[in-house]
């Protein structure tokens, strides 16, 4: 079936134009795109067979994009007519936006892994105290001006996430679960951080398969087992973040933290590794224990600088069912824990972590934010920067606008807390650490499906979905390849 874009009519509501389909008695499935539509953040993919309906996923829109206080407060339906949700991994981008979602009216079940459903309740709560915190502050800076500009009030508060957390039902990877008449959910391993999943949903009643691969990693990264594949589907809902770019081996990652390390401490200087919470804190951690029990690093201490990865990292250790065979031969069977050793040290408290901030030696520091938007890695980059001795390594994504995006293009000025701050540091991308699936990798998962007839690109911006789109309409089949747009309606 070739799909059909629905006619779209306008209307006005709540000062946004909503774009809505008409869904028509005969159609069986119905999608409707939101969030990560064109753009890596704010993922949201509305799913209706029949008179249900299914959304994937629910993140928050990130970074310094226009409008995003609109774009994270409007839905194009209404959240108490959503019937499930289904949520493919924890990160802020795939489920910031679920307690705001509960608190509009949601009030259905909400499936994800155990693993996922671990993770996502310590960053909801986070999310939520940032808020407050940011709140605060800037309601503060109001009074004092004497503005009578409406005060500042967050998304959600952690009230909001613990009845969010109250619907949550967790899976087992594999388990065919029955959710309403004839449809099925299955969650299988992503590959790509702790408890991410591949979402199969299945219609048993018109013998149709839709798959969403959240965030697709990739084979042989620290730690995870590699991407599970799916072996037959009608329709694929697949991101696209690297779609028109080769990674570096992972072979590779070992020799590459091992020489910037190694470079950085012999000029005196200090190596600042930006990271996620969930996932490129575990796998910078894992790796350095290995090369430093390899002896192929300095014995220089190592600080894990953030209380949320310090306690995504204990949940990492009560997960060991997610490991890959490397991580349980090299650590569980010899009872070690791959993420604790003698160099480590895990700063949770504000006040050590000034004085880690004011320390002169040769160090390594792991810290959040990933995208380096807010968080103590703000107060490390302004020491970091100005001192050509040090190290920045970035290991994830940086999202466009945001401070780690424009350090890995080259400005030499970057704005932080205010100030304009001067760049001397070298910046090192580590394009091996990434745990998205590239070019080949993404062309070689959907090309492996068997009997897929249409395909819809979401989670990249343009630059990588359309070469991406080019290629997929090449593969077996020649299924029908579509880059997602905001509020578009397809049958399919």
């Amino acid at each position: 079936m070739q799909n059909r874009v629905l006619v779209k009519l306008s209307r006005k509501r709540r000062g946004c134009d909503i774009l809505r389909g008409i869904f028509s008695s005969h159609v069986t499935m119905h999608l409707q795109f939101y969030g990560a539509a064109q753009t890596v953040t704010g993922s949201k993919h509305l799913v209706r067979i029949r008179d249900h309906s299914f959304l994937l996923d629910c993140g928050m829109f990130q970074g310094r994009m226009e409008n995003i206080k609109e774009k994270n407060t409007t839905f194009p339906y209404e959240p108490k007519e959503v019937d499930y949700l289904l949520l493919s991994h924890a990160h802020i981008d795939h489920s910031g936006l679920i307690p705001y979602f509960v608190k509009r009216g949601f009030a259905g079940k909400i499936f994800a892994t155990h693993a996922t459903k671990d993770l996502v309740g310590i960053l909801l709560v986070d999310s939520a105290k940032i808020q407050e915190s940011d709140a605060e502050f800037m309601n503060k800076k109001l009074d004092r001006i004497g503005s009578t500009e409406p005060r500042i009030e967050p998304l959600y508060d952690t009230d909001d996430v613990d009845s969010a957390l109250a619907l949550f039902q967790g899976l087992a990877y594999g388990e065919r679960h029955h959710i309403v008449d004839d449809v099925y959910v299955t969650f299988l391993d992503a590959g790509h951080i702790l408890g991410s999943s591949l979402i199969v949903l299945e219609d048993e009643k018109e013998q149709k398969t839709l798959v969403f691969t959240g965030d697709l990693g990739r084979k042989g990264l620290p730690i995870l087992k590699d991407p599970v594949q799916v072996d037959k589907a009608d329709i694929l809902i697949t991101e696209s973040t690297y779609g028109n770019r080769v990674h570096d081996t992972v072979e590779n990652m070992e020799a590459d933290v091992a020489k910037v390390v190694t470079e950085a401490v012999a000029a005196g200087g200090k190596v600042l590794i930006p990271a996620f919470s969930i996932g490129r804190t575990q796998e910078i951690i894992y790796l350095l224990h290995k090369l430093w029990n390899e002896g192929k690093i300095p014995a220089v201490p190592i600080f894990v600088d953030s209380p949320l990865s310090s306690n995504a990292t204990e949940i990492f250790i009560r997960h060991p069912e997610c490991y890959d065979k490397e991580t349980f031969e090299a650590f569980l069977l010899q009872e070690k824990n791959p993420f604790h050793f003698s160099n480590i040290t895990y700063i949770r408290e504000v006040e050590d972590s000034i004085a880690l901030n004011d320390r002169k030696e040769p160090c390594i520091i792991i810290s959040s934010s990933g995208m380096c938007e807010n968080g103590r890695v703000l107060h490390h980059l302004k020491k970091i920067l100005p001192n050509h001795r040090n190290v920045v390594m970035t290991i994830g994504y940086m999202a466009e606008g945001t401070v780690g995006r424009r350090l890995i293009e080259g400005d030499k000025e970057v704005m932080i807390h205010g100030k304009m701050r001067q760049v001397q540091a070298k910046i090192m991308k580590m394009n091996s650490f990434s745990a998205h699936a590239d070019k080949d990798e993404l062309l070689a998962y959907a090309g492996s499906i068997h009997g897929l007839k249409q395909i819809f690109l979401v989670h990249g911006e343009a630059e990588q979905s359309k070469p991406l789109a080019e290629e997929m309409r090449k593969l077996p089949g020649s299924p029908t390849v579509t880059i997602a747009e905001p509020l578009m309606e397809v049958d399919v």
